[in-house]
């Protein structure tokens, strides 16, 4: 069975076809600047190469039916026609507590997804819009939605709800929800698969740390608290987002700098975290030459970065009353070493013991980087939502054919 997974950003469209058979990526590009100047297609050839298409691109519809044209493309194509994609599954941003597990979009199903668009203004109407565009091209193909926040919908309410008046949660949805569902729900599945372990009695953090990142406690498979809040902005130090911020802090900068409620969303979501510290860049990689240059912001971002993480462990671990197994994921987990060693020193009193030759030689793949007398299993797990989607969607649909 073929699958055709996309993410749709309200400019871009991500996209890979698996034959989930095999979990074998046959296809993956990317369309960008969707109803921009300049508006391309980016996709992998068989050999590893990268092709690029310049065209006008106005609409995600236009955008759909192009990706459908390379994937069935005689020069490009890796499928005869459309009729051999079996479904789309799409990456779906915010579920609210509608939403506990992957669900078939429905027309029902889509009007109660659209009725969250309130709690994700930014990336709720973009997914819509690939499903819509997907309904066009192609109406006859069975279509999945795999929602970045039900794998937090285990959550408990004390763990869940802010200390405001009740009734802001009763009448607008003011709670916790978590992002990054599905990377955590992976890592979670592959650590127990590479440890042999049940996930009934386990007690697992993961840690999806790239550009954005968030932590999450999961106690018997399931999540029970997380970083992220009602949006992606809470929690740890990111490449642009604040994180945790004191929000008696924020009526004063309003009042200090003059800024509006829009303003001030803006600074926090695109001037803050590692770009403004550092005055430098979001990218990890030029604030650590930077760092080894002894530019004082960028070391001063690198400490608060990795305390920020270590201390939501140690959080969780107390959360949980205890910890078997930490899982680093993400652009920054999987591929900065220096990083998961500044986060786990001084962690050996929960029972860490970083085996750091291992450690400083593994990038992005699956590996245990914890000794073997280390009592808390220490893993590095290269994240794979595309699969999981790809997955549900097969779990879905498979009984459809």
């Amino acid at each position: 069975m073929k699958i055709l997974v996309l993410n749709c950003g309200s400019s871009s469209i991500k996209y890979q076809l698996f034959d989930i058979e095999t979990k074998t990526v046959l296809a993956k590009g990317g369309i960008e600047k969707i109803g921009l100047e300049g508006s391309f297609l980016k996709f992998n050839l068989p050999n590893g190469e990268k092709e690029t298409i310049f065209t006008a691109i106005p609409e995600h519809t236009t955008g759909v039916r192009l990706i459908i044209d390379i994937l069935t493309s005689e020069k490009f194509g890796v499928v005869k026609s459309i009729e051999e994609i079996d479904a789309v599954g799409h990456r779906m941003v915010h579920g609210g507590e509608k939403f506990s597990q992957s669900t078939l979009l429905t027309d029902e199903v889509l009007e109660v997804f659209e009725s969250c668009n309130d709690l994700a203004p930014l990336h709720n109407p973009a997914n819509l819009k690939g499903v819509n565009a997907v309904k066009e091209v192609a109406p006859e193909i069975p279509q999945v939605g795999v929602f970045d926040t039900s794998f937090h919908q285990t959550m408990p309410d004390y763990a869940y709800m802010y200390a405001l008046p009740y009734e802001l949660y009763e009448k607008y949805g003011v709670r916790r929800y978590g992002f990054h569902g599905t990377s955590h729900r992976y890592i979670t599945k592959r650590a127990l698969e590479m440890l042999g372990i049940p996930a009934e009695g386990s007690k697992i953090i993961t840690c999806h740390i790239g550009n954005g990142g968030s932590i999450a406690a999961v106690k018997d498979g399931k999540s029970v608290d997380t970083s992220m809040g009602m949006t992606p902005l809470a929690g740890l130090m990111m490449g642009t987002r604040s994180g945790d911020v004191d929000p008696g802090a924020l009526p004063y900068i309003m009042d200090k700098t003059g800024l509006d409620i829009h303003g001030l969303s803006d600074m926090l979501n695109k001037k803050s975290g590692v770009a403004g510290i550092t005055g430098v860049s979001s990218d990890m990689r030029e604030v650590n030459a930077a760092a080894q240059e002894g530019n004082k912001r960028a070391i001063l971002s690198n400490t608060m970065y990795f305390y920020r993480i270590k201390k939501y462990i140690g959080a969780y671990a107390a959360a949980m009353g205890g910890v078997d197994v930490i899982i680093f994921a993400g652009g920054v987990g999987e591929n900065q070493a220096d990083c998961r060693e500044a986060v786990l020193e001084g962690l050996e009193f929960i029972g860490v013991e970083l085996d750091k030759e291992v450690n400083a030689k593994m990038r992005g793949e699956e590996a245990v980087l914890s000794t073997p007398n280390s009592r808390v299993k220490v893993l590095l797990i290269p994240t794979d939502e595309e699969l999981m989607i790809a997955s549900d969607t097969y779990e879905i649909v498979k009984g459809m054919k």
